[in-house]
């Protein structure tokens, strides 16, 4: 793993926590929609429980977008599987052409860092280069122009990326000198860079060095936020249902700080509300809680301030989806809330849930990544 100078991305942070847990060998279960065969398991029949796909491949990290998947092998070679509308999958064929299960995205070694976002992709490689496909309206893949790509482009000569994130509208990216860039639709100020003016390639955020990890909202509102080295949060875009948590329900075009807290760790966005963990476990929630999303016992009553999820301190690593969350807890237990019309959340039933329900009884979890409506997610499991 590269050394990022103080710079992580998710799964590095995840590792780190999670670090001599676990002996097994990384395994990958998906559930939940599979219209389009996003679940990755040969079929189109959605699923309400995980099933773990049959590759004989072992598994590093995994992202799930609108109605794809893409996921990078411990070996660095990088897959993707489900609808391949626009290009998204990265294969260089026929976009009307979707595929089950997981198929191999060129032949590299050399994948790091894997975004799945609604209709495109963005990946960073071991070598610190930024690659982008998939559905470019607005310029959203980054490569100063608007025409879609269905293979992997590589955005600008750079050799300093950190870390992506997407979704359907626009794409944040952080450099390992600590410095954010994003670019793609700019509606209601969700690039951050103080105008509503649309970006075909990345445009630097302020000036500072110190930004870590950053999130992109769902397909609708689909708002920013990230986090910095000293523990703050910050958001920016449409803030209509209080997702930037700044107690209004104002759209910011720059980023503004949530609350005054300095023990952030890590933050993830959903479609209209955000959830953030803190360094000592602690989960929060704020935005839409239509059906439950937020997670706190009620199904109604949008939040514009981040609010605590029960009193647990252990929580890990959440994921927000289109309308699901789910979440691994420092016990290796996985859990989930929010709609679950198509068995998003994974817990065996087609019932949405306010607050959250653990998702089987397996304690191996590390990573989850919750989708437009499918959820994905790594379990060490067999033993060498």
């Amino acid at each position: 793993m590269p050394n990022f100078s103080g710079i992580w991305n998710l799964k590095q942070q995840v590792q780190a926590i999670a670090a001599g847990r676990w002996t097994g060998l990384p395994e990958l279960y998906a559930w939940g929609r599979n219209n389009s065969g996003q679940i990755g398991n040969k079929t189109v029949a959605s699923l309400s429980s995980p099933v773990q796909l049959g590759s004989p491949v072992t598994w590093y990290q995994v992202s799930s977008g609108g109605a794809h998947t893409a996921a990078i092998a411990e070996d660095g070679t990088l897959w993707s599987w489900g609808d391949n509308g626009s290009g998204r999958l990265g294969l260089d064929n026929d976009e009307a052409v979707n595929f089950s299960s997981p198929v191999q995205v060129g032949a590299l070694t050399n994948w790091e860092q894997v975004s799945a976002g609604g209709t495109s992709t963005g990946s960073v490689k071991t070598d610190g280069t930024l690659w982008m496909w998939g559905n470019n309206f607005r310029g959203r893949v980054g490569d100063n122009s608007t025409v879609n790509r269905s293979s992997p482009v590589q955005i600008g000569a750079l050799t300093s990326w950190a870390q992506v994130s997407l979704f359907s509208q626009h794409t944040l990216a952080v450099k390992t000198s600590g410095t954010l860039w994003a670019w793609g639709n700019n509606f209601r100020g969700r690039v951050g860079d103080n105008s509503i003016v649309n970006r075909s390639s990345p445009v630097q955020i302020g000036a500072l060095t110190n930004w870590a990890q950053v999130a992109v909202g769902g397909p609708l509102a689909s708002h920013s936020a990230a986090v910095k080295t000293d523990g703050t949060l910050w958001t920016w875009g449409p803030g209509a249902s209080g997702e930037l948590g700044d107690g209004t329900t104002t759209n910011r075009s720059s980023p503004v700080q949530v609350g005054g807290l300095t023990t952030w760790a890590q933050v993830t966005t959903g479609n209209a509300r955000t959830f953030a963990t803190t360094t000592s476990g602690e989960l929060y929630a704020w935005g839409n809680n239509l059906t439950g999303r937020l997670g706190v016992n009620t199904s109604s009553g949008n939040e514009s301030n981040p609010v605590q999820i029960g009193a647990l301190t252990n929580w890990l690593q959440v994921s927000a989806g289109t309308s699901q969350t789910l979440a691994v807890k420092t016990d290796g237990t996985l859990w989930g809330w929010g709609e679950n019309g198509d068995g998003e959340i994974g817990d065996g039933t087609i019932v949405d849930r306010s607050s959250p329900v653990q998702v089987g009884t397996l304690t191996n979890w590390t990573e989850v990544s919750a989708g437009g409506s499918h959820t994905a997610a790594i379990f060490q499991g067999r033993t060498n």
